[in-house]
């Protein structure tokens, strides 16, 4: 198998002294190509913290990084927005959608922002995936909240990306809407090739996992 997310010694800290928060504390994991993980923990636990060093969308203290052989804090400003563009789909707890603009368009609007255009027939086959096809020309405010989790799974997935970081992306969804978004997000990264690394603090939702990263106080004490 080959391994598409490893970090070595990984740690982010906050502040000086007493008043030190060690968010992350020498994480070490290796995620497989096309492997479903489950981070889970308690609040404050440094679930989300984990999530976004993985993604490039917060620099580490100390340690590293790999991703597809690369290690992306040694890549330049410039170079990581790029290549979190066009390797990583992120979805949060929060949608996240552009409200003056329809479902299509908040789907293919990344890809358009990276100056590339969008493969239609691969974003027309997630959107049939994820049964939102006869959404596409409403607006996000006409949706409801899983119908518009739906609409960012989709952009996370329309760019094609290797990996897909999700941060609670049920967190505001009630628990049969829940479930069937995890469902979707598996099949979809499933038919799709891609790897899934999602934060969750449900346990039966990270049972769906092919594997549980357990976090407490900042380190991975679990992996099941």
């Amino acid at each position: 198998m080959e391994t598409i997310v490893r970090t070595e010694q990984l740690c982010k800290y906050y502040g000086t002294g007493d008043s030190q928060v060690q968010a992350v504390k020498n994480a070490e994991i290796a995620i497989q190509k096309g492997e479903f993980a489950a981070i889970v923990g308690k609040s404050g636990s440094g679930k989300s913290t984990l999530l976004h060093l993985l993604g490039g969308l917060d620099v580490p203290t100390s340690g590293t990084v790999w991703m597809k052989g690369k290690n992306i804090f040694a890549l330049k400003e410039e170079e990581l927005a790029v290549f979190r563009r066009r390797k990583i789909g992120f979805i949060f707890q929060a949608f996240n959608l552009v409200s003056s603009i329809n479902v299509w368009e908040n789907i293919v609007l990344p890809i358009g922002l990276d100056g590339r255009e969008a493969d239609e027939s691969f974003v027309s086959d997630i959107i049939q995936t994820l049964g939102i096809q006869d959404k596409i020309h409403n607006l996000p405010h006409t949706l409801s909240g899983g119908q518009q989790q739906r609409v960012a799974i989709a952009r996370a997935l329309a760019s094609k990306p290797d990996v897909i970081l999700a941060d609670e992306p049920t967190g505001n969804l009630d628990s049969r809407t829940s479930g069937e978004v995890v469902g979707l997000l598996k099949l979809s990264a499933q038919k799709y090739g891609q790897t899934l690394v999602m934060i969750t603090h449900d346990q039966d939702i990270a049972q769906i996992a092919d594997r549980i990263l357990v976090i407490e106080d900042g380190k991975v004490v679990e992996q099941r």
